[in-house]
């Protein structure tokens, strides 16, 4: 593909499905991109804002891809001025935050007559069998996703992940109100979502195996949309058996699994934060390739 133009975002204040006001950008095509081949929606990792993708949307964009990104509640620009006592939880990311940012792109591509597409980054691929109704989604392109379950990664990273779980994190909450994982170099977290997010990540079988969790699961299985879910092969977060493990749970949607060695690609690494950097764009031209087809035919309605 050739060199990407450089793409404005618009900066934009979007209400969830409760009214709660979510930070957003999009990042619209410029004109000489010629008519849009789709619309698509970023749905982010756990606690990252969405600025760590404005390079891979303005890239979209300027091949066609209107692309719209947003902060979930308590993360980047949709945090409160305390995360102390503020109610927020994974689910409400999925069912509130980002089913609002996919009514928005989905309301522009019907206008477009073209595709609706989501992007997912880890928590991403989660949300798709979150949402409360996934049907207007064309297709899935999800990076990184998995279960989180520490039996999958390799032994050096299951350490980590146990002490951060079971050591770390419960103090710093105590101590805190929230996670304050900016003081291990990431995003503060809700509580709520971190008590779902730990609970979630503790078994082999994800939430699956949670009786609680039961009409969730048959999200899951209403679940239409074809689905590509992409592995680094050094993704110690989510190896390619973690996103099989999760994917299981998409049990009437067509998905193929993409395992990806970095060396392939030329790079020493990708890891779980890799996907959308800019030494990972032969990813993104991956992507877009399979976004191509669904979209309309030239000169086509």
């Amino acid at each position: 593909m050739t060199t990407s133009p450089t793409v404005t975002g618009e900066q934009l204040t979007l209400a969830a499905l409760d009214g709660y006001p979510l930070a957003a950008t999009r990042y619209p095509a410029p004109p000489d991109a010629g008519p849009p081949r789709g619309q698509l929606v970023v749905a982010a990792a756990t606690a990252v804002p969405r600025p760590y993708y404005r390079r891979f949307a303005q890239f979209a964009a300027a091949h066609g891809y209107p692309t719209l990104t947003v902060d979930y509640r308590g993360i980047g620009g949709s945090r409160p001025p305390s995360l102390r006592g503020f109610a927020a939880t994974m689910l409400d990311w999925a069912e509130l935050d980002l089913a609002a940012a996919i009514t928005l792109a989905a309301d522009e591509a019907d206008a477009d007559g073209v595709p609706l597409h989501l992007i997912g980054h880890s928590f991403g691929g989660q949300a798709v069998g979150l949402l409360p109704d996934a049907s207007r989604l064309t297709s899935a392109y999800v990076v990184g996703t998995g279960t989180g379950w520490h039996g999958h990664m390799p032994l050096v990273e299951q350490v980590r992940v146990w002490a951060m779980w079971n050591l770390a994190g419960p103090v710093l909450v105590r101590w805190k109100g929230y996670l304050p994982w900016s003081l291990l170099g990431g995003e503060d977290v809700p509580l709520g979502v971190y008590r779902q997010w730990r609970h979630w990540c503790a078994a082999r079988g994800w939430a699956f195996r949670d009786p609680a969790f039961a009409h969730l699961t048959s999200r899951f299985e209403q679940v239409r949309t074809p689905i590509v879910a992409v592995s680094a092969t050094d993704d110690r977060w989510a190896p390619p058996p973690s996103r099989d493990a999760l994917m299981a749970g998409y049990r009437n949607a067509p998905w193929r699994g993409v395992d990806v060695d970095p060396r392939a690609l030329g790079l020493r690494e990708i890891g779980h934060m890799g996907y959308f950097r800019p030494p990972a764009r032969p990813l993104w031209e991956a992507a877009l390739v399979e976004l191509d087809r669904y979209a309309p035919a030239a000169g086509g309605g």
